[in-house]
């Protein structure tokens, strides 16, 4: 089934009549668009019967390679008032009773839609195409895994690279040109070392590495149009004091969320599990964010796991497992897979030992 069949059968499904999306993630899921983003209103409409995209005319020559959809037109002259009007008549939207509305559209391209629908009924797209991204389809299980062995590889050439001296800088750099040799690119890399590491989002500087230093090591890169991400440690010749117990302690709380994760379950109760492991050692106040998040298309997208997440989780949908303990001033840990939920459980994509790598000197 096309991905616009299956919205549709959404869309009925949800009783929703009309669908708005801006250039970004849902567009390119949905449509393979990926067209520049500006001031300019660019809005891709979907209806039970008809599909179109409102199109600035300096961006439709370029947007014709590709997609065959029709085009209402606007210039910079006359402004987007009247094609966006044509549009909407043609659909014969202004019957419709309930839209949704992209939630990552610019709030004054939204709000043009909104100002002529106002009798509409407005939701975003968490029901509607949000649900189908969450749930991989095969092809895109294949992508994603792919990107975990890019991942994997990237991860072992900054093992392989690291040296006392070196900097934060440099092993991120190692990371990098290593997701380019392989054809992703590079989309972030943490690169915590010593008490850098105990600040879950590090920025990665020009912090010396050295001896006794455990430094936690998150990236990701980007290929085929799917993302890859996983956090492991590396530890520089001796460990400091506790480290081993705190491994233990995230290790076991990774494993606390993957033996309860099954289709049905809601998204909280792997949070729940993972910090009861934590706050049960005595390390509660130092895992300070979500346990997880999904991915997919972008890096970070539903469901997230977090205290507060009601979502069920569904078979086929990939998400993070991340917890981590953060110890100020000293250093940081955190273990990190993608996992894909199947019917029996969760399949890591990573093939990377969540053991530390020791460095030796």
């Amino acid at each position: 089934m096309r991905k616009t069949d299956a919205l549709r059968a959404k869309m009925a499904e949800e009783s929703v009549d009309l669908i708005a999306l801006g250039p970004g993630a849902h567009l390119e899921w949905l449509t393979g668009l990926k067209p520049h983003a500006d001031e300019r209103p660019l809005v891709y409409v979907l209806s039970a019967d008809h599909a179109g995209v409102l199109m600035p005319s300096l961006e439709a020559q370029s947007a014709r390679k590709q997609t065959d959809l029709p085009f209402f037109e606007w210039s910079d002259a006359e402004g987007p008032g009247a094609a966006l009007e044509r549009l909407l008549d043609a659909y014969g939207a202004r019957q419709f009773r309930s839209i949704v509305l992209d939630e990552t559209m610019r709030a004054d391209h939204a709000a043009l839609i909104q100002d002529r629908l106002f009798s509409a009924q407005r939701q975003f797209c968490e029901s509607t195409i949000g649900a189908l991204r969450a749930r991989k389809l095969p092809a895109e299980y294949e992508a994603l895994k792919a990107n975990a062995m890019l991942a994997d590889a990237a991860m072992l050439a900054a093992w392989d690279a690291i040296r006392i001296g070196m900097t934060e800088l440099d092993v991120a750099e190692v990371v990098r040109s290593t997701f380019v040799e392989l054809g992703a690119e590079p989309i972030f890399t943490i690169v915590g070392a010593g008490s850098n590491g105990a600040m879950p989002h590090h920025h990665t500087g020009a912090t010396k590495l050295k001896a006794g230093d455990v430094v936690v090591m998150d990236i990701g890169g980007r290929c085929h149009g799917f993302s890859s991400d996983i956090t492991r440690m590396a530890v520089i010749a001796e460990p400091p004091a506790e480290y081993g117990e705190v491994h233990a302690v995230v290790e076991a709380a990774v494993q606390a969320a993957l033996q309860i994760a099954r289709p049905g379950i809601r998204a909280h109760e792997l949070d729940d599990a993972a910090r009861g492991v934590i706050s049960d050692a005595g390390y509660g106040q130092y895992f300070m964010h979500r346990l997880g998040h999904g991915m997919g298309v972008e890096v970070h997208e539903p469901p997230y796991l977090s205290a507060s997440s009601q979502t069920v989780l569904d078979e086929g949908m990939v998400f993070s497992i991340e917890p981590g303990i953060y110890l100020p001033g000293r250093f940081g840990l955190r273990l990190e897979d993608i996992v894909i939920l199947r019917s029996d459980g969760p399949e890591i994509l990573s093939n990377l030992s969540r053991e530390p790598r020791f460095i030796d000197v």
